[in-house]
């Protein structure tokens, strides 16, 4: 095997519990991870994420119990040879907890604290490199060391894997710089000087990779969890929580910087289209104001004809009642004599009776061709 292909990177993460199944409910809750058993050790399970073995998960072991470990992720780093790093890891000043062992068609493993005290496991896999590419949905995405002292901690590890500085940051005042390192130039993750308020001794935090951060964090404090840090924003946009399970595990989760997210930064933009447009109808509408104006004159022009034609009207009603009553009077002295067509002039006076008159005709007129 290829010191490049495993070196330094991290392969493989272990929960080491003293409730697995109740450990297995909550992380399948937060992390979205579904739970299978390890063939070789039905009392192993395995977290998976979409069909591939992200972790593993057992019981406390009893000589871990008995050495005051408590509950925890281990976190296992690939070497080429895991009997060589062991030596080289007491000869810097660590300490093997566990000496090199085989786990049968899987590799071989050592338990090592390093000199500040964080635990973490050697790894030479049996059959190249695993988690590898880069980390997606339930996949550790990063890899956090909080010491008693990051500098020191860095040459301990620059030693034993190969690991390069590849950035720090500034954590404001009396937190000191947070030291981030990688392998060829990719960031794998970062260790700083732990404050006085934290009371946990120093510890490698996994970063489990999910969907939303936000959301993470809530289901961990429906589950019995505790929060103790974020969720927050880091550079770059993406989101962090670092928690504790009900047993008190830290642990951590990130989620990228999502399309999703930034869709609300793009809606400014639209709304300031959405404001152009009205603006643009302000314009049409000033534009149209002196119609607007005119309509009203139109309207005080038609009213005095509307009262001249009311007064002609009443005018030409009070004719007619007079035409009517001097119509109905010739009517009755009509009635002593024959009908004469002296009655023509009154079209002067009134035109409504021709019609009625030619219809009258045309009656007649029906009248004898039916005769």
């Amino acid at each position: 095997m290829s010191d490049a292909a495993v070196r330094g990177r991290f392969v493989w993460h272990e929960l080491m519990t003293t409730d697995p199944e109740a450990a297995a409910a909550f992380y399948t809750r937060v992390v979205g991870w579904t739970t299978q058993a390890w063939q070789q050790n039905p009392s192993y399970s395995m977290f998976v994420a979409k069909g591939v073995p992200m972790a593993g998960l057992m019981m406390l072991p009893e000589d871990a119990k008995a050495m005051g470990a408590p509950p925890s992720w281990l976190t296992y780093i690939g070497t080429p040879d895991v009997d060589q790093t062991a030596r080289l890891a007491a000869a810097l000043g660590g300490a093997v907890v566990k000496e090199p062992t085989d786990i049968p068609s899987v590799g071989r493993f050592a338990v090592i604290a390093d000199p500040q005290g964080a635990v973490f496991a050697a790894f030479t896999p049996a059959q190249g490199p695993m988690g590898d590419g880069k980390p997606t949905l339930g996949d550790f995405s990063w890899h956090e060391l909080a010491t008693t002292d990051s500098q020191a901690a860095f040459a301990f590890y620059e030693r034993l894997f190969g690991w390069e500085r590849t950035g720090s940051m500034d954590m404001g005042p009396g937190l000191g710089t947070y030291q981030m390192y990688g392998r060829g130039g990719v960031a794998m993750g970062g260790m700083y000087d732990k404050p006085a308020s934290m009371s946990a001794p120093s510890h490698w935090l996994p970063y489990a990779m999910v969907a939303d951060s936000k959301q993470a964090a809530e289901t961990v404090r429906r589950l019995g969890g505790q929060v103790w840090n974020g969720p927050m924003e880091v550079p770059g946009g993406d989101w962090i929580a670092m928690c504790l399970d009900p047993h008190g595990v830290r642990f951590a989760v990130h989620s990228l910087k999502s399309a999703a997210r930034q869709e609300p930064a793009a809606a400014p933009k639209k709304t300031a289209k959405s404001k152009t447009k009205p603006k643009a109808k302000a314009k049409r509408r000033a534009k149209a104001k002196p119609k607007a104006k005119a309509k009203p004159k139109a309207k005080a022009a038609r009213k005095p004809v509307r009262k001249k034609t009311a007064k002609l009207r009443k005018v030409s009603r009070a004719k007619a009642g007079r035409k009517k009553t001097a119509r109905g009077g010739a009517a009755k002295r009509r009635t002593a004599r024959k009908p004469a067509r002296k009655a023509k002039p009154a079209r002067k006076a009134s035109r409504r009776r021709a019609p009625a008159k030619s219809r009258a005709r045309k009656g007649a007129g029906a009248t004898r061709r039916r005769r």
